[in-house]
Protein backbone atom coordinates (compact mmCIF):
# COMPACT_ATOMS: atom_id res chain seq x y z
CA UNK A 1 0.00 0.00 0.00
CA UNK A 2 1.06 3.63 -0.38
CA UNK A 3 2.19 3.75 3.20
CA UNK A 4 4.61 1.45 2.56
CA UNK A 5 4.66 -2.27 1.25
CA UNK A 6 5.04 -3.85 4.88
CA UNK A 7 1.78 -2.23 5.83
CA UNK A 8 -0.56 -4.82 3.79
CA UNK A 9 0.73 -8.23 5.58
CA UNK A 10 0.40 -6.19 9.00
CA UNK A 11 -2.95 -5.20 8.07
CA UNK A 12 -3.84 -8.53 6.80
CA UNK A 13 -2.10 -10.28 10.24
CA UNK A 14 -3.90 -7.58 12.15
CA UNK A 15 -7.05 -8.89 10.41
CA UNK A 16 -6.24 -12.50 10.97
CA UNK A 17 -5.93 -11.94 14.38
CA UNK A 18 -8.91 -10.55 15.48
CA UNK A 19 -12.97 -12.45 15.20
CA UNK A 20 -14.48 -12.57 12.30
CA UNK A 21 -17.17 -10.38 13.40
CA UNK A 22 -14.00 -7.72 14.26
CA UNK A 23 -12.07 -8.01 10.83
CA UNK A 24 -13.67 -4.87 9.40
CA UNK A 25 -12.94 -3.02 12.12
CA UNK A 26 -9.59 -3.48 11.70
CA UNK A 27 -9.68 -2.21 8.14
CA UNK A 28 -11.14 0.54 9.50
CA UNK A 29 -9.01 1.73 12.26
CA UNK A 30 -5.53 1.25 9.52
CA UNK A 31 -7.87 3.90 7.69
CA UNK A 32 -7.90 5.99 10.69
CA UNK A 33 -4.60 5.97 12.08
CA UNK A 34 -2.73 6.20 8.54
CA UNK A 35 -4.71 8.30 6.87
CA UNK A 36 -6.71 10.66 9.33
CA UNK A 37 -9.73 9.26 8.82
CA UNK A 38 -12.81 10.16 10.91
CA UNK A 39 -15.62 8.17 10.22
CA UNK A 40 -15.16 5.00 8.39
CA UNK A 41 -18.03 2.76 7.86
CA UNK A 42 -18.75 -0.87 5.45
CA UNK A 43 -21.86 -1.30 3.56
CA UNK A 44 -22.72 -4.26 2.27
CA UNK A 45 -24.92 -5.11 -0.82
CA UNK A 46 -28.74 -6.83 0.17
CA UNK A 47 -29.01 -10.19 -2.00
CA UNK A 48 -31.52 -8.03 -4.31
CA UNK A 49 -29.16 -5.69 -4.99
CA UNK A 50 -31.20 -2.56 -4.60
CA UNK A 51 -30.18 -1.57 -1.10
CA UNK A 52 -27.07 -1.79 1.06
CA UNK A 53 -26.96 -1.90 4.77
CA UNK A 54 -24.28 0.20 7.00
CA UNK A 55 -23.14 -2.83 9.09
CA UNK A 56 -21.99 -1.84 12.69
CA UNK A 57 -19.68 -4.71 14.13
CA UNK A 58 -19.39 -3.16 17.64
CA UNK A 59 -23.30 -3.77 17.63
CA UNK A 60 -23.79 -7.07 16.44
CA UNK A 61 -21.29 -8.40 17.92
CA UNK A 62 -23.22 -7.77 20.85
CA UNK A 63 -25.70 -9.53 19.68
CA UNK A 64 -27.72 -6.68 17.90
CA UNK A 65 -29.05 -6.96 14.92
CA UNK A 66 -29.86 -3.41 13.58
CA UNK A 67 -28.56 -1.71 10.45
CA UNK A 68 -29.11 1.03 8.21
CA UNK A 69 -30.64 -0.02 5.34
CA UNK A 70 -30.43 2.47 2.45
CA UNK A 71 -32.66 2.32 -1.04
CA UNK A 72 -29.53 2.36 -3.67
CA UNK A 73 -31.79 3.73 -6.81
CA UNK A 74 -30.73 6.84 -7.59
CA UNK A 75 -27.99 7.55 -4.86
CA UNK A 76 -24.28 7.96 -4.52
CA UNK A 77 -23.87 4.21 -3.38
CA UNK A 78 -25.61 3.34 -7.03
CA UNK A 79 -23.49 4.99 -8.83
CA UNK A 80 -19.92 3.70 -7.42
CA UNK A 81 -21.07 0.27 -7.27
CA UNK A 82 -22.00 0.39 -11.40
CA UNK A 83 -19.24 2.47 -12.21
CA UNK A 84 -16.56 0.75 -9.63
CA UNK A 85 -15.22 4.64 -9.15
CA UNK A 86 -13.96 5.98 -6.38
CA UNK A 87 -16.64 9.23 -5.79
CA UNK A 88 -15.58 12.32 -3.37
CA UNK A 89 -16.99 15.13 -2.57
CA UNK A 90 -16.00 18.22 -0.08
CA UNK A 91 -17.84 18.55 2.79
CA UNK A 92 -17.92 20.84 5.99
CA UNK A 93 -16.21 18.54 7.30
CA UNK A 94 -13.87 16.95 5.02
CA UNK A 95 -13.58 14.92 2.22
CA UNK A 96 -16.47 11.96 2.02
CA UNK A 97 -15.02 9.16 0.28
CA UNK A 98 -16.48 6.20 -1.15
CA UNK A 99 -14.81 3.55 -2.86
CA UNK A 100 -15.97 -0.29 -4.24
CA UNK A 101 -15.29 -2.92 -2.23
CA UNK A 102 -15.30 -6.10 -5.62
CA UNK A 103 -13.15 -8.79 -6.08
CA UNK A 104 -13.38 -9.89 -9.59
CA UNK A 105 -16.08 -8.55 -10.67
CA UNK A 106 -18.16 -9.44 -7.37
CA UNK A 107 -19.60 -6.29 -6.38
CA UNK A 108 -19.95 -7.24 -1.93
CA UNK A 109 -20.31 -3.84 -0.83
CA UNK A 110 -18.86 -0.05 -0.41
CA UNK A 111 -16.66 1.23 1.80
CA UNK A 112 -17.47 5.18 2.98
CA UNK A 113 -15.22 7.73 5.02
CA UNK A 114 -14.40 10.71 6.12
CA UNK A 115 -10.73 11.77 5.34
CA UNK A 116 -9.23 15.52 6.34
CA UNK A 117 -10.27 18.28 3.30
CA UNK A 118 -6.23 18.30 1.92
CA UNK A 119 -5.98 14.47 1.57
CA UNK A 120 -4.33 14.20 -2.09
CA UNK A 121 -4.69 11.27 -4.89
CA UNK A 122 -1.70 9.13 -2.90
CA UNK A 123 -4.26 9.23 -0.06
CA UNK A 124 -7.15 8.50 -2.16
CA UNK A 125 -5.27 5.47 -3.96
CA UNK A 126 -4.47 3.70 -0.93
CA UNK A 127 -8.07 4.50 0.20
CA UNK A 128 -9.04 2.36 -2.82
CA UNK A 129 -6.45 -0.53 -2.26
CA UNK A 130 -7.75 -0.72 0.77
CA UNK A 131 -11.05 -0.87 -0.61
CA UNK A 132 -9.58 -3.89 -2.39
CA UNK A 133 -8.32 -5.70 0.37
CA UNK A 134 -11.47 -5.31 2.49
CA UNK A 135 -13.32 -7.33 0.02
CA UNK A 136 -10.89 -10.30 0.47
CA UNK A 137 -11.29 -9.67 4.58
CA UNK A 138 -15.35 -10.14 4.38
CA UNK A 139 -14.82 -13.04 1.83
CA UNK A 140 -12.54 -14.83 4.17
CA UNK A 141 -14.21 -14.11 7.34
CA UNK A 142 -17.67 -14.71 6.09
CA UNK A 143 -17.02 -18.22 6.50
CA UNK A 144 -16.65 -18.19 10.14
CA UNK A 145 -19.64 -15.89 11.10
CA UNK A 146 -23.01 -15.22 9.67
CA UNK A 147 -22.60 -11.79 9.84
CA UNK A 148 -22.05 -10.63 6.27
CA UNK A 149 -24.75 -12.98 5.12
CA UNK A 150 -27.32 -11.20 7.60
CA UNK A 151 -26.53 -7.98 6.14
CA UNK A 152 -27.38 -8.76 2.72
CA UNK A 153 -30.77 -10.20 4.03
CA UNK A 154 -33.49 -6.98 4.05
CA UNK A 155 -35.69 -9.91 5.75
CA UNK A 156 -35.62 -13.26 7.17
CA UNK A 157 -36.34 -15.57 4.72
CA UNK A 158 -38.45 -18.54 4.97
CA UNK A 159 -36.90 -22.73 4.99
CA UNK A 160 -37.65 -22.91 1.55
CA UNK A 161 -35.45 -19.63 0.86
CA UNK A 162 -32.76 -20.37 3.53
CA UNK A 163 -32.32 -23.73 1.39
CA UNK A 164 -32.44 -22.01 -2.31
CA UNK A 165 -30.09 -19.56 -1.21
CA UNK A 166 -27.49 -21.59 0.25
CA UNK A 167 -27.70 -23.42 -3.49
CA UNK A 168 -26.45 -20.19 -5.55
CA UNK A 169 -22.20 -19.81 -6.34
CA UNK A 170 -20.72 -17.73 -3.22
CA UNK A 171 -20.03 -15.29 -6.00
CA UNK A 172 -23.33 -13.93 -8.37
CA UNK A 173 -20.93 -12.20 -10.29
CA UNK A 174 -17.24 -13.03 -11.64
CA UNK A 175 -15.01 -11.27 -14.33
CA UNK A 176 -12.06 -13.15 -15.78
CA UNK A 177 -10.28 -12.64 -18.91
CA UNK A 178 -12.31 -14.30 -21.99
CA UNK A 179 -15.34 -13.75 -19.94
CA UNK A 180 -17.64 -11.35 -17.64
CA UNK A 181 -21.17 -12.95 -15.90
CA UNK A 182 -23.67 -12.51 -13.99
CA UNK A 183 -26.56 -14.20 -12.22
CA UNK A 184 -29.56 -12.85 -10.77
CA UNK A 185 -32.87 -14.48 -8.84
CA UNK A 186 -35.82 -12.89 -8.42
CA UNK A 187 -38.01 -15.12 -6.07
CA UNK A 188 -41.64 -15.76 -6.23
CA UNK A 189 -44.01 -15.43 -3.18
CA UNK A 190 -43.89 -19.40 -2.68
CA UNK A 191 -40.70 -20.09 -3.86
CA UNK A 192 -39.87 -22.24 -6.93
CA UNK A 193 -36.53 -23.59 -6.69
CA UNK A 194 -34.80 -21.82 -9.02
CA UNK A 195 -31.23 -21.92 -9.29
CA UNK A 196 -27.87 -20.83 -11.67
CA UNK A 197 -24.48 -21.95 -10.96
CA UNK A 198 -21.16 -21.61 -12.92
CA UNK A 199 -17.71 -22.94 -12.04
CA UNK A 200 -13.65 -22.25 -13.35
CA UNK A 201 -11.27 -24.40 -14.30
CA UNK A 202 -7.61 -24.35 -15.90
CA UNK A 203 -9.34 -24.38 -19.68
CA UNK A 204 -13.60 -24.46 -19.08
CA UNK A 205 -15.78 -22.12 -17.97
CA UNK A 206 -19.26 -24.76 -16.60
CA UNK A 207 -22.89 -22.87 -16.57
CA UNK A 208 -26.22 -24.42 -15.46
CA UNK A 209 -29.82 -22.96 -15.15
CA UNK A 210 -32.36 -25.75 -13.48
CA UNK A 211 -36.18 -25.08 -12.26
CA UNK A 212 -37.74 -28.08 -10.54
CA UNK A 213 -41.70 -28.70 -10.06
CA UNK A 214 -43.85 -27.49 -7.34
CA UNK A 215 -43.36 -24.75 -4.73
CA UNK A 216 -41.95 -24.20 -1.53
CA UNK A 217 -40.37 -27.12 0.31
CA UNK A 218 -40.83 -29.46 -2.31
CA UNK A 219 -38.95 -27.46 -4.63
CA UNK A 220 -36.04 -26.24 -2.78
CA UNK A 221 -35.59 -30.13 -1.53
CA UNK A 222 -35.64 -31.19 -5.52
CA UNK A 223 -33.29 -28.27 -6.30
CA UNK A 224 -31.07 -29.24 -3.87
CA UNK A 225 -30.77 -32.65 -5.07
CA UNK A 226 -30.60 -31.65 -8.26
CA UNK A 227 -27.36 -29.12 -7.98
CA UNK A 228 -26.04 -31.81 -5.45
CA UNK A 229 -26.19 -34.31 -8.85
CA UNK A 230 -24.77 -31.56 -10.90
CA UNK A 231 -22.20 -30.88 -9.08
CA UNK A 232 -20.93 -34.02 -8.09
CA UNK A 233 -20.96 -35.12 -11.68
CA UNK A 234 -19.52 -31.85 -13.01
CA UNK A 235 -16.02 -32.51 -9.96
CA UNK A 236 -15.98 -35.90 -10.70
CA UNK A 237 -14.76 -34.62 -14.35
CA UNK A 238 -18.23 -35.81 -16.23
CA UNK A 239 -18.96 -34.30 -19.59
CA UNK A 240 -21.75 -32.76 -20.27
CA UNK A 241 -24.20 -35.70 -21.03
CA UNK A 242 -23.20 -37.46 -18.69
CA UNK A 243 -23.66 -34.56 -15.47
CA UNK A 244 -27.53 -34.48 -17.52
CA UNK A 245 -27.96 -38.02 -17.08
CA UNK A 246 -26.89 -38.54 -13.10
CA UNK A 247 -29.45 -35.33 -12.88
CA UNK A 248 -31.89 -36.91 -14.11
CA UNK A 249 -31.23 -40.41 -12.10
CA UNK A 250 -31.08 -38.61 -8.86
CA UNK A 251 -34.27 -37.02 -9.03
CA UNK A 252 -36.09 -39.91 -10.49
CA UNK A 253 -34.39 -42.63 -7.89
CA UNK A 254 -34.99 -39.92 -4.96
CA UNK A 255 -38.71 -39.60 -5.78
CA UNK A 256 -38.66 -35.60 -6.32
CA UNK A 257 -40.64 -35.33 -9.31
CA UNK A 258 -38.60 -33.73 -12.27
CA UNK A 259 -37.49 -30.30 -13.68
CA UNK A 260 -35.99 -28.67 -16.39
CA UNK A 261 -32.70 -27.22 -16.86
CA UNK A 262 -29.78 -26.01 -19.39
CA UNK A 263 -25.92 -26.94 -18.92
CA UNK A 264 -23.68 -25.13 -21.07
CA UNK A 265 -19.83 -25.50 -21.01
CA UNK A 266 -17.33 -23.00 -23.11
CA UNK A 267 -13.52 -24.03 -23.44
CA UNK A 268 -11.51 -21.09 -23.02
CA UNK A 269 -8.69 -21.89 -24.91
CA UNK A 270 -11.25 -22.20 -28.43
CA UNK A 271 -14.15 -20.52 -27.79
CA UNK A 272 -16.25 -23.78 -28.55
CA UNK A 273 -19.36 -23.61 -26.29
CA UNK A 274 -21.76 -26.57 -25.54
CA UNK A 275 -24.97 -27.18 -24.19
CA UNK A 276 -27.65 -29.81 -23.11
CA UNK A 277 -30.78 -28.60 -23.00
CA UNK A 278 -33.61 -30.45 -20.78
CA UNK A 279 -36.83 -29.08 -21.37
CA UNK A 280 -35.60 -25.61 -20.74
CA UNK A 281 -36.47 -22.09 -22.66
CA UNK A 282 -34.00 -21.44 -25.47
CA UNK A 283 -31.20 -19.12 -24.95
CA UNK A 284 -31.03 -15.51 -26.17
CA UNK A 285 -27.83 -13.90 -28.01
CA UNK A 286 -27.11 -10.67 -28.61
CA UNK A 287 -24.52 -10.03 -31.27
CA UNK A 288 -23.95 -6.88 -32.63
CA UNK A 289 -26.58 -4.88 -31.14
CA UNK A 290 -29.39 -7.92 -32.27
CA UNK A 291 -30.54 -9.98 -29.82
CA UNK A 292 -32.32 -13.41 -31.02
CA UNK A 293 -33.30 -16.56 -29.64
CA UNK A 294 -30.58 -19.39 -30.34
CA UNK A 295 -32.75 -22.75 -31.31
CA UNK A 296 -31.77 -25.59 -29.96
CA UNK A 297 -32.85 -29.39 -29.81
CA UNK A 298 -34.82 -30.17 -26.33
CA UNK A 299 -34.68 -33.11 -24.76
CA UNK A 300 -36.53 -34.88 -21.68
CA UNK A 301 -36.56 -32.81 -18.62
CA UNK A 302 -34.77 -33.92 -15.81
CA UNK A 303 -36.32 -36.77 -13.00
CA UNK A 304 -37.96 -38.45 -16.12
CA UNK A 305 -35.65 -41.63 -16.44
CA UNK A 306 -38.31 -43.92 -17.39
CA UNK A 307 -39.59 -42.46 -19.88
CA UNK A 308 -36.11 -41.25 -21.53
CA UNK A 309 -36.64 -42.48 -25.54
CA UNK A 310 -32.75 -41.25 -26.09
CA UNK A 311 -29.64 -39.76 -24.00
CA UNK A 312 -29.08 -36.64 -23.71
CA UNK A 313 -27.53 -34.61 -26.52
CA UNK A 314 -24.42 -32.75 -26.55
CA UNK A 315 -24.47 -29.65 -28.99
CA UNK A 316 -22.48 -26.82 -30.37
CA UNK A 317 -23.87 -23.33 -29.88
CA UNK A 318 -22.01 -20.57 -32.11
CA UNK A 319 -20.70 -18.20 -29.60
CA UNK A 320 -18.20 -15.59 -30.68
CA UNK A 321 -15.83 -12.64 -28.81
CA UNK A 322 -18.45 -9.81 -28.16
CA UNK A 323 -21.37 -11.97 -27.77
CA UNK A 324 -23.91 -11.38 -24.87
CA UNK A 325 -25.52 -14.99 -23.76
CA UNK A 326 -28.49 -14.92 -21.62
CA UNK A 327 -29.51 -18.23 -20.06
CA UNK A 328 -33.20 -17.93 -18.18
CA UNK A 329 -36.01 -20.06 -16.57
CA UNK A 330 -39.42 -19.91 -17.59
CA UNK A 331 -40.35 -17.51 -14.67
CA UNK A 332 -39.07 -14.70 -17.13
CA UNK A 333 -41.30 -15.43 -20.16
CA UNK A 334 -44.53 -16.70 -18.55
CA UNK A 335 -47.15 -15.28 -16.82
CA UNK A 336 -46.13 -11.77 -15.98
CA UNK A 337 -42.96 -12.14 -17.75
CA UNK A 338 -44.62 -12.54 -21.38
CA UNK A 339 -45.30 -8.41 -20.85
CA UNK A 340 -41.83 -7.77 -21.05
CA UNK A 341 -39.80 -7.66 -24.54
CA UNK A 342 -36.80 -9.06 -23.16
CA UNK A 343 -34.86 -8.84 -26.73
CA UNK A 344 -35.64 -5.24 -26.58
CA UNK A 345 -34.38 -4.89 -23.24
CA UNK A 346 -31.13 -6.54 -24.20
CA UNK A 347 -30.69 -4.08 -27.11
CA UNK A 348 -31.48 -0.91 -25.37
CA UNK A 349 -29.60 -1.67 -22.49
CA UNK A 350 -26.40 -3.46 -24.01
CA UNK A 351 -23.89 -0.63 -22.40
CA UNK A 352 -24.54 -2.02 -18.91
CA UNK A 353 -22.51 -4.52 -17.48
CA UNK A 354 -23.68 -8.07 -16.72
CA UNK A 355 -23.88 -7.28 -13.23
CA UNK A 356 -26.94 -4.35 -14.05
CA UNK A 357 -28.27 -6.07 -17.10
CA UNK A 358 -29.38 -9.45 -14.51
CA UNK A 359 -31.04 -7.41 -12.01
CA UNK A 360 -32.74 -4.82 -14.92
CA UNK A 361 -34.00 -8.00 -16.66
CA UNK A 362 -35.57 -9.87 -13.65
CA UNK A 363 -36.83 -6.56 -11.50
CA UNK A 364 -38.44 -5.87 -15.01
CA UNK A 365 -40.53 -9.06 -14.78
CA UNK A 366 -41.48 -8.45 -11.19
CA UNK A 367 -42.36 -4.99 -11.55
CA UNK A 368 -44.66 -6.05 -14.52
CA UNK A 369 -46.42 -8.24 -11.76
CA UNK A 370 -49.74 -7.34 -10.25
CA UNK A 371 -48.61 -5.66 -6.65
CA UNK A 372 -44.56 -6.49 -7.77
CA UNK A 373 -45.40 -9.94 -6.60
CA UNK A 374 -44.80 -12.72 -8.94
CA UNK A 375 -46.19 -16.22 -9.41
CA UNK A 376 -42.70 -17.80 -10.25
CA UNK A 377 -38.86 -17.51 -9.77
CA UNK A 378 -37.47 -15.01 -12.34
CA UNK A 379 -34.16 -16.06 -13.22
CA UNK A 380 -31.04 -15.26 -15.39
CA UNK A 381 -27.78 -15.39 -15.75
CA UNK A 382 -26.10 -12.73 -18.41
CA UNK A 383 -22.69 -14.04 -19.79
CA UNK A 384 -20.82 -11.72 -22.01
CA UNK A 385 -18.54 -13.45 -24.18
CA UNK A 386 -14.79 -11.97 -24.33
CA UNK A 387 -12.72 -14.67 -26.55
CA UNK A 388 -10.12 -17.14 -26.17
CA UNK A 389 -7.75 -14.32 -27.49
CA UNK A 390 -8.12 -12.32 -23.84
CA UNK A 391 -5.53 -14.10 -21.38
CA UNK A 392 -5.52 -11.36 -19.03
CA UNK A 393 -7.69 -9.04 -16.56
CA UNK A 394 -7.61 -5.43 -17.51
CA UNK A 395 -7.43 -4.12 -13.89
CA UNK A 396 -5.83 -2.56 -10.46
CA UNK A 397 -8.44 -3.54 -8.18
CA UNK A 398 -11.19 -5.85 -7.66
CA UNK A 399 -12.94 -4.69 -11.05
CA UNK A 400 -12.24 -3.72 -14.72
CA UNK A 401 -13.85 -0.12 -14.93
CA UNK A 402 -13.69 -0.73 -18.56
CA UNK A 403 -16.46 -3.22 -18.30
CA UNK A 404 -18.55 -1.13 -15.81
CA UNK A 405 -21.79 0.57 -16.43
CA UNK A 406 -22.27 4.16 -17.13
CA UNK A 407 -22.57 6.47 -14.06
CA UNK A 408 -26.18 7.86 -15.90
CA UNK A 409 -28.96 5.33 -15.38
CA UNK A 410 -30.60 4.01 -18.22
CA UNK A 411 -33.39 4.41 -20.05
CA UNK A 412 -35.23 0.98 -19.64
Amino acid sequence: MSGGQSELPRLLTAAETAAPVEAVDVVAEYLRRCFGATEVSFLIVDLTGKSVARLSTSDTAEGGREAERIPMPGSVYEEVIRTQRLYRETTGRGQRVIVPVTNRGDAIGLLELLLPAGAGDDVLDAVGEAGHVLAYVVIANGHFTDLYIWGKRSRPPTLAAEIQYQLLPPSLSCEAAQFTLCGSLEPSEDLSGDTFDYTLDHDTLHLSVTDPMGHDISAALAATVLVGALRGARRAGAGLADQAHRADRALADHGHGHATGQLLRINLHTGRAQLVNAGHPWPLRLREGAAEEITCEVDQPFGLAALASHPYRVQDIDLRPGDRLLMLTDGMLERQGEQVDLLDLLERNRNLHPRETALMLTSAVRDAAPGGRLEDDATVMCLDWHGPQETQRHVSSGADVRQASPAARSDS
